[in-house]
């Protein structure tokens, strides 16, 4: 009851917290979007390039986040940004890049041969066959990185209240602080229930982009 009783109390509070962790999450992966997608269509093109920087981004997925975090504060204090939200974005995004990299190079060098020897002999050119067929294909698996990205990083959000990024982990911090078992367990319920609740959302998201061939073709293989 006293949990209950705190968050009825304290409801403007956590929405507002609610809203500064949907925010920082969504600008991370949507950067990391932008620069993962192509990262991993220009890979598809040299096995090397490719072991080099999915190797890479897999190194970074290891590193603690709350080490980044300690990493990321002397690099970007000398452009007054060591703390708050800027390292938390830049965190946010270096984790999101390998689901989103790795699955856009699985999904692109996985398509059929024979599709795009046949969307060759019809004349498409290189951009035509990336944008007409290569990507609607790769949707499903793209979206799966996205997810995976966003729901993970959900988490790493959270710790991001150490550096003064702000969201639901200040209710976490707070609560480990001052002994108070109301805050720590909202917090990390309510960041629970919004993976959750994004990640079904994004289910959703990806169906409406899938192409309904694709759709029809996984409604009939399951």
């Amino acid at each position: 009851m006293d949990i209950l009783t705190y968050i009825v109390e304290n409801f403007s509070t956590l929405l507002d917290l609610t809203i500064q962790h949907i925010v920082i999450v969504f600008s991370s992966v949507f950067i990391a979007i932008l620069t993962g997608v192509p990262l991993g269509i220009i890979i598809c093109s040299s096995r090397i390039a490719s072991r080099i920087v999915l190797g890479a981004a897999t190194v970074l997925l290891t590193i603690p986040s709350i080490a980044l975090f300690g990493v990321l504060i002397p690099i970007l204090s000398p452009i007054g940004h060591g703390i708050g939200t800027v390292p938390a974005v830049v965190a946010v995004v270096l984790y999101s890049l390998l689901p989103i990299v790795r699955n856009t190079y699985v999904a692109i060098s996985g398509l059929d041969s024979a599709l795009m020897e046949a969307a060759r002999g019809i004349g498409l050119r290189p951009w035509q066959r990336l944008f007409w067929i290569e990507l609607p294909m790769a949707v499903p698996m793209i979206m799966a990185g996205v997810r995976i990205a966003v729901v993970s990083n959900i988490g790493v959000a959270a710790v991001a209240a150490y550096v003064g990024a702000g969201g639901l982990g200040r209710l976490i911090s707070r609560g480990i602080a001052q002994s108070d078992p109301r805050q720590l367990i909202t917090g990390a319920v309510a960041i629970a229930l919004l993976a959750v609740l994004i990640d079904l959302v994004l289910l959703q998201v990806q169906r409406l982009l899938t192409s309904p061939g694709l759709r029809r073709r996984a409604g009939g293989a399951s």
